[in-house]
């Protein structure tokens, strides 16, 4: 049977989305030994970065699942080329063009070509800059997060449809936290 017999059509849950999957596989999903690899190698090469979307809240604790990890480094030539060689430390194979965007901060640059997804973003949505970003962070086991007030008005500046749909568990969750810093 050839290879087109063991594909499997997944159904479209976004305007635009088609994939196709070998019978059996599952998406990648986000793990945690995903973000220790990126935070060590950051930490290595001096990157300034910080964890946002699904995944950083999942840092701080959010139940829930995402496919990759998105990062919000600091938009500088001098980050990027940092950013650049600790991707590649780990096993990103990054094209020049690749490269190119990273250095001068394109505002969103996805890359599949390594031991995981990750999405660099450069310039998320409802946030001014990565220096008030920083400002409100949080730290957790040496991660560094965006808080959960700047991942929830990304995602609301966004609007797109899987965003809206896990609002409400976010809301919900930063609600969570603030009563667990009450004593």
């Amino acid at each position: 049977m050839s290879l087109i017999g063991h594909l499997k059509r997944w159904p479209n849950i976004v305007p635009g989305a088609s994939k196709i999957f070998l019978a059996g596989w599952v998406m990648g999903a986000f793990e945690y030994r995903q973000a220790e690899e990126l935070k060590t190698s950051f930490v290595k090469h001096g990157v300034r970065y910080l964890f946002i979307g699904k995944a950083g809240a999942i840092i701080l604790g959010f139940p829930d699942t995402t496919q990759d990890v998105d990062v919000f480094p600091e938009n500088d030539r001098d980050n990027g080329r940092k950013l650049i060689a600790s991707l590649t430390d780990i096993g990103f194979k990054l094209s020049p063009v690749r490269e190119e965007e990273i250095i001068r901060g394109k505002d969103f640059v996805e890359i599949k070509d390594g031991p995981f997804d990750i999405d660099l973003v450069f310039a998320p949505d409802g946030i001014e800059s990565f220096e008030e970003a920083w400002s409100r962070r949080s730290s957790v086991d040496g991660f560094e997060v965006c808080s959960i007030d700047d991942i929830i008005a990304s995602k609301v500046s966004a609007n797109r449809p899987k965003d809206l749909e896990s609002l409400g568990r976010l809301k919900d969750f930063r609600e969570y936290l603030r009563q667990q810093r009450v004593p």
